[in-house]
């Protein structure tokens, strides 16, 4: 099922495609903590650390959860970063006040980044809508909820999906029903729905299956410690990454422990576009620049003074470099010649002085 069969798509001005940088996300996320200085802070060392765009998420506690206190709406998993914490006070904490929005995407475009939201509910679309975002993200979690997509794709813009945990009928599903909605521009996200994520569960391969599966510009959502992980997607066709940012992260946030702080940010954009650049074309025979190294290969050469006459050995004659002599396949086709002339040490031996 082809979306846009590895075309370029633009999110705002912006060109996504693998013929392209990569496209770079900063998510803010909660790691705000309810602060708006602290946010806008965070959006201008996002700017600085060269982030092509921020991203917040659109919800209130309300809309996400029931505010019940019963086993199911409590966090039991003990290996996770949240273990204890009820889902409604947790998306209290990490929700972003919808009046900050436009403070926050304005502060982002006059510094020259574009600014979206993932919306969770229908209500979020709409709010978003006003605002007129560039696109719409659906996190992992939404991906298998098709109201939502339903509503989000007939807003007529490109749409960024994060996989996570979903199966490839799953995703089908997601797509499919894009599609009827109106939205034909869909990037999707490889992502490990866990926080923080393991490399070792990355799983990286999955993102050229998912270009050929689906046709469509791929990336990654990348949960990870580190740049490594979103370094090495970009070698596997991944033209968007999307990586949590945080000023701090010993001063906490809701998602400190998997965000990048602003030097750590500002390396993942150097380094994924220098992975990009890297990739090239296939190509043998040296590139253009590579030519002048052609001359320290090896080649034949008079290791010591020859008399004309004098047979060519391997005492007077040596392989080494560089290369303005008769090239080394050429050895023992010497081996035995003549000296047409005298030959100083360090003359470079070609044709005329072989007989």
């Amino acid at each position: 099922m082809p979306i846009n069969k590895h075309t370029t798509i633009f999110i705002g001005d912006r060109p996504i495609g693998h013929q392209h940088p990569p496209f770079i996300i900063a998510e803010l996320s909660g790691n705000h903590n309810q602060q708006l200085g602290l946010a806008l802070e965070m959006v201008d060392a996002a700017a600085k650390a060269g982030a092509h765009a921020i991203k917040l998420q659109t919800f209130t506690a309300d809309s996400m959860t029931l505010d019940v206190k019963s086993a199911d709406f409590i966090i039991q998993e003990k290996d996770s970063l949240w273990h204890g914490a009820s889902l409604h006070g947790l998306y209290e904490k990490a929700a972003t006040p919808y009046e900050w929005h436009s403070v926050l995407f304005d502060r982002a475009k006059a510094l020259g980044m574009l600014a979206f939201s993932s919306p969770f509910d229908a209500n979020a679309v709409d709010f978003l809508s006003e605002l007129d975002v560039p696109c719409y993200k659906i996190a992992s979690f939404e991906l298998t909820d098709i109201p939502l997509i339903t509503k989000t794709a007939s807003k007529g813009k490109p749409m960024i999906m994060s996989t996570g945990m979903a199966s490839l009928s799953e995703i089908e599903m997601a797509i499919s029903t894009a599609m009827a909605a109106g939205c034909n521009d869909i990037v999707l996200l490889k992502c490990t729905s866990t926080y923080p994520a393991k490399a070792l569960n990355t799983n990286l391969h999955t993102i050229p299956h998912l270009r050929d599966a689906f046709g469509c510009e791929v990336g990654l959502s990348d949960h990870t410690a580190g740049v490594g992980v979103s370094v090495a997607s970009v070698a596997l066709g991944a033209s968007v990454i999307e990586k949590h940012f945080v000023l701090d992260r010993q001063a906490g946030g809701v998602d400190a422990a998997f965000s990048l702080e602003p030097s750590e940010f500002k390396m993942l954009v150097d380094e994924t576009e220098r992975a990009w650049q890297a990739l090239g074309e296939v190509k043998y025979g040296g590139s253009d620049v590579e030519q002048k190294s052609k001359q320290y290969r090896r080649s034949i050469y008079a290791c010591e003074d020859i008399k004309a006459g004098e047979q060519f050995t391997t005492l007077n004659l040596r392989v080494v470099r560089p290369a303005f002599g008769l090239a080394p396949k050429h050895w023992d086709g010497v081996q035995g010649k003549h000296a047409t002339q005298n030959i100083v040490k360090g003359t470079a031996l070609n044709w005329s002085h072989v007989r």
